[in-house]
């Protein structure tokens, strides 16, 4: 049940990030998270998540602008050591609210709250008219990569600051994508790497099929997204991504996710 589970949830959420440039991991911790230890399913979300960008590598990154790259990661990957070491610092901070939902409990707290904060800003040139044809100017991508690298290594949720911030730049549909998941691979070693002291080979071992099955889901998701962007136009993205960022502000500024 578990591996169907997660595999439906992994090729779904790989499917969407394509397009979103963030997405999959959002989704799949908490599906992870239904079945193991908190953290146990951070390490094997990490994991999936990694091995299906390099796959998205492969299929876009050839597309990716060098030049913005550079300059995003430059900041993106000590900012991500930064707040992954963070994270172990201020992970016993108690949340600012907690909730019920059918016996479910649901805490409210700062970082996501701030995450939620800077995405709706982002969101604010996408649908005021005055700031919709407003693009980043290159000397800003240090900035962007650093916020995208500190709040993914402290909550993991760097994709969607990451997409917010390179949708501005005026790259094509698929120098946006491919600069991405380029970014994307990069502050996942980062993680990983933070991580991986933490995460017992035990944890890795047991759970060999579970990670081999939903991979190849995210996989076939990635294959599907890929073929589906060549039939859509960099205004269908620049959408979806809108949706996909307001979505994501709300139920993150709400502790669901």
């Amino acid at each position: 049940m578990e591996i169907l589970v997660i595999s439906i949830v992994a090729f779904i959420g790989s499917g969407l990030s394509f397009f979103s440039g963030f997405g999959l991991g959002t989704i799949l911790l908490p599906a992870f998270a239904l079945f193991f230890p908190v953290e146990v399913a951070i390490g094997l979300t990490a994991i999936v998540h990694f091995l299906n960008n390099l796959y998205k590598l492969i299929l876009v990154g050839p597309h990716a602008d060098k030049s913005v790259l550079l300059r995003f990661s430059l900041t993106a990957l000590p900012a991500a050591f930064l707040g992954s070491y963070l994270l172990t610092e201020v992970s016993h901070l108690e949340p600012i609210h907690t909730y019920f939902i059918n016996g479910r409990e649901f805490n409210i707290e700062i970082v996501k709250l701030a995450i939620s904060f800077l995405i709706i800003i982002f969101l604010l040139f996408e649908v005021l008219p005055k700031l919709s044809n407003w693009t980043v100017d290159k000397k800003y991508l240090p900035l962007g990569g650093f916020l995208s690298g500190f709040f993914g290594g402290l909550s993991g949720h760097q994709g969607a600051l990451r997409s917010a911030f390179l949708i501005r730049t005026g790259l094509s549909k698929e120098a946006f994508i491919g600069t991405g998941v380029e970014t994307a691979c990069l502050i996942d070693i980062t993680r990983l790497i933070v991580y991986g002291s933490q995460f017992s080979k035990t944890h890795f071992f047991n759970n060999t099929t579970t990670l081999i099955v939903a991979t190849g889901a995210a996989f076939i998701g990635a294959f599907a997204g890929n073929k589906l962007l060549k039939k859509a136009t960099f205004k269908m993205v620049q959408k979806f991504v809108t949706i996909m960022l307001f979505i994501i502000s709300i139920i993150l500024g709400a502790g669901l996710i």
